[in-house]
């Protein structure tokens, strides 16, 4: 049986890959951070609490990784940890330089150290393009990233090729372009569009607010992805892929899609300068042709698709909760959406 060490597990991407992993047959064990308000509600909403291993990690600790490491004794190690809040990383850029960037050479040099045939996965992203002029990108596009996460996430891409050409560990960077789906988080802006869209559905608010309407982004779905993720890992020889859709379309569009699968007005839609970054990226569209060709990967759905199965997920959850049944859910962890919650008792 082989075993997957998923750093980041709780996260989106960590919880389907997890998902994914285990029907595959794999041993999976996946790291956390110990925090003041515990962060399982994704796993839970998939039933896998009693199918993975967790374990205690701090991506800023050496000693941590490697007793992870240790315990876990992965075949393939997916580093799916990272602060992955792009406007965050404006406040807090050295912290997040250290934990999506730096901490990616302390996992490879554990690696190298304790086992060096360990498989790595490392999330790059399609932030590490900036505005380069030249969408849609591939792997070979020039990076201009403009933000601190961009900057963290391109020291980890090339600290993964620097460990795969100096020690010959088998490290593999997949550039993934926005992908979304219902286990997405409430700071992010294609959640805070399906989740306003279902309340203001169901009468429980009466706009959806956002920064910047224009930018355009490609899409995607997310348990897509991570089988992409899969495919990158299982090839003899380690290398980079873009995953994306090819398509681009703005967060106007999102939403205008958003809209219409509730059936509500587009009137309801505001703009607050207060919400946009200090500075952003105007348009970032991927090429995958090179994910086609190797691993044979294409996606099936586009942005209209994952803003209908969002809005559907929301949907659901808010009249479930309605119902007064219990389920996992991220609502309970955000100030202002508790106030709904208890607004509506």
């Amino acid at each position: 049986m082989r075993t997957a060490l998923v750093t980041g597990i709780t996260g989106m991407d960590g919880t389907y890959l997890a998902q994914l992993l285990l029907s595959k047959n794999y041993k999976v064990f996946g790291t956390f951070r110990r925090a003041s308000t515990p962060n399982f509600w994704r796993i839970m909403s998939l039933g896998l609490e009693d199918k993975i291993s967790l374990v205690p990690m701090d991506l800023t600790d050496s000693n941590s990784i490697i007793n992870a490491l240790r315990i876990s004794q992965p075949t393939e190690v997916y580093n799916m940890a990272a602060s992955s809040y792009v406007a965050d990383s404006f406040e807090c850029p050295l912290a997040n330089l250290d934990i999506t960037g730096s901490a990616v050479m302390r996992l490879l040099d554990a690696i190298h150290t304790i086992d060096p045939h360990i498989k790595f996965y490392q999330s790059s992203s399609s932030e590490m393009y900036g505005n380069n002029g030249a969408p849609p990108m591939n792997e070979e596009s020039p990076m201009n990233p403009i933000s601190p996460y961009g900057v963290a996430k391109l020291s980890a891409h090339h600290i993964v090729n620097m460990y795969r050409k100096a020690y010959s560990i088998h490290a593999v960077s997949g550039i993934c372009f926005n992908h979304e789906a219902p286990l997405r988080g409430l700071d992010f802006v294609t959640r805070k569009i399906s989740n306003a869209v279902a309340k203001i559905k169901l009468g429980l608010c009466d706009n959806l607010t956002l920064g910047n309407l224009d930018a355009i982004r490609d899409w995607g779905w997310a348990p897509e992805y991570v089988n992409g993720i899969y495919l990158m890992m299982q090839q003899d020889e380690p290398d980079d892929y873009v995953l994306a859709t090819n398509y681009g379309a703005s967060v106007r569009e999102f939403a205008i899609e958003a809209m219409s699968r509730a059936g509500i007005d587009e009137k309801v839609l505001k703009q607050d300068k207060r919400y946009r970054r200090p500075i952003d990226i105007d348009k970032l569209t991927g090429d995958y042709t090179k994910a086609y060709s190797v691993l044979d990967w294409e996606p099936e759905y586009n942005y209209f698709d994952v803003a209908k199965m969002m809005v559907d997920a929301d949907l659901q959850r808010w009249k479930d909760w309605q119902d007064g049944k219990m389920f996992p859910w991220d609502a309970y962890l955000y100030p202002n959406e508790a106030k709904v919650l208890r607004r509506c008792k």
